[in-house]
Parts: C-alpha cells; sequence; structure tokens
C-alpha cells in the first residue's frame, strides 16, 4: 500500500537537511528540474533525489504520492511559469496567443520535463488557473460555453503538442540534433529536380523554415478559425434579432 502524504502543515522537517536547507515542495521540485536538465528522466529516481536534497529518500513521500506525484507537481510549475510570465491586455485574440506562446516557451526551457510532463494532467491548483483563465478569455468573448470548451481543448492540446514536439529534438544531444537540421542543406537541396521537382524547387524555402517551430503559425490558424467562427455566430444572432423585431 503507498504511503500517505503528509498534509502540508504537518510535514516541514524540523531540522536542516545534511546540506543545512529546510525541504519543501518548491524546494524538491526545482531540484528535481535541475536533475531532469542534467540526468533526463531516467535520472530522476527518488534515491538520486534524495542524495541531491541531502535526504533520506524517502523524505519524498512526505511531500509528494511518489515519483507520480512529483511528476504532476513538474507538470504544474511550467503552467505557473507560464501564467506569471504573462500579462492580460483585455483583447482576447492578443491574450490567448501570448499566453500560447508563453505556455509553448515555458516548457521548451525545460525540455526534459517537458517531454515527461506535457502528456499529463495534475489537476493542481496552477494548472487548474490557466485553464481556468482560457475558458474565461473565451466565455468573456462572447463564446457560448460549448464553442469555448471546443476552442480551449484545441488551443491547449496544440500548445502541449508543440511543446513536447519542440523540446524533443532539443532534448537530444547537440550533435544529434544538429545533424538532423543540416539534412535539410546537406540532403533534400541537394536532390535532382528530375527525381524530385517540388522539393528542388521548394530547398531553399524548407532549409529557412524546417528547423524553426510551426507553433505560432498553427496557434494563429486555429485562433483565426475561432474569431471567424465567433464572427459568424454573431453576424447569426444579430440577424435572428433583426428578422424577429422586423
Amino acid at each position: 500500500m503507498p504511503k500517505k502524504v503528509v498534509p502540508e502543515g504537518e510535514r516541514r522537517r524540523r531540522r536542516p537537511t545534511r546540506q543545512g536547507t529546510v525541504l519543501s515542495e518548491e524546494l524538491i521540485v526545482q531540484t528535481a528540474l535541475r536533475m531532469l536538465r542534467e540526468h533526463g528522466s531516467a535520472g530522476l529516481t527518488a534515491r538520486r533525489l534524495g542524495a541531491a536534497l541531502g535526504a533520506d529518500p524517502s523524505t519524498l513521500y512526505r511531500y509528494f504520492a511518489g515519483l507520480d506525484g512529483l511528476t504532476r507537481a513538474i507538470g504544474e510549475e511550467l503552467m505557473g511559469r507560464a501564467l506569471d510570465s504573462w500579462t492580460a491586455t483585455g483583447n482576447w485574440l492578443a491574450d490567448l496567443r501570448s499566453l500560447g506562446l508563453a505556455i509553448h516557451a515555458s516548457y521548451l526551457a525545460h525540455p526534459q520535463a517537458a517531454l515527461l510532463t506535457a502528456s499529463r494532467v495534475t489537476g493542481r491548483p496552477r494548472e487548474i488557473e490557466v485553464d481556468e483563465t482560457i475558458l474565461g478569455i473565451l466565455r468573456g468573448a462572447g463564446f457560448g460555453d460549448a464553442d469555448a470548451v471546443g476552442v480551449y481543448h484545441a488551443f491547449i492540446d496544440l500548445a502541449l503538442a508543440f511543446a513536447s514536439l519542440d523540446a524533443g529534438a532539443l532534448a537530444i544531444k547537440d550533435e544529434v540534433r544538429e545533424a538532423d537540421e543540416d539534412m535539410w542543406t546537406s540532403t533534400y537541396a541537394r536532390l535532382p529536380s528530375e527525381t524530385h521537382p517540388h522539393i528542388a524547387a521548394t530547398s531553399h524555402l524548407l532549409a529557412d523554415r524546417m528547423n524553426r517551430s510551426a507553433y505560432p503559425v498553427v496557434l494563429d490558424t486555429l485562433l483565426n478559425r475561432a474569431e471567424a467562427r465567433l464572427t459568424a455566430a454573431r453576424n447569426e444572432a444579430a440577424r435572428n434579432e433583426a428578422a424577429g423585431t422586423g
């Protein structure tokens, strides 16, 4: 049977660790992020985390429901950092775009953590705050509830999918990533037009575009479609109102 997580008010250590620090959820998450950056997900174990904190590995279970609970807390931390770096302007389209870019950037700042957490639903306060913010922007803009949920679903999945995709490239060794990126000039750009006319005609554009994330372009496509849907709904409502009073 898994150990019960100790309530927050009861779990603070009375004595410092061997390194002279007092443990907290925040310290454990920050240490885990550093370990993920240095060693990848395979290097994040209770034993290694305990050693890095100067504490017994079992201490983790006083704060989280095992490594899975810690994983959720890491995902929440990345979401929280995105929200903290974002400022609302009152323009729903601009606000959603900037928030999407902030989420993407927050995850890419920690690619190993992004690969571990992008597919998870944490159910923790900062993630919930992000979701509430997105839905509030959409409902405040005039989207009906069903459309708001539909756009929210596409918006958050798009941000996290690209975060995972782009983090995958950043997480591999530099020489491997550079070899992949060079492929557009070393291989694609040299394909003959006789056998590959379309690639040959666009090879200079491919080399310029393919090593950059397509997320901003696809995000704009999603938001433009959402804006068009909202405009159409407003126009239909105006026509119905006019017809009802005519």
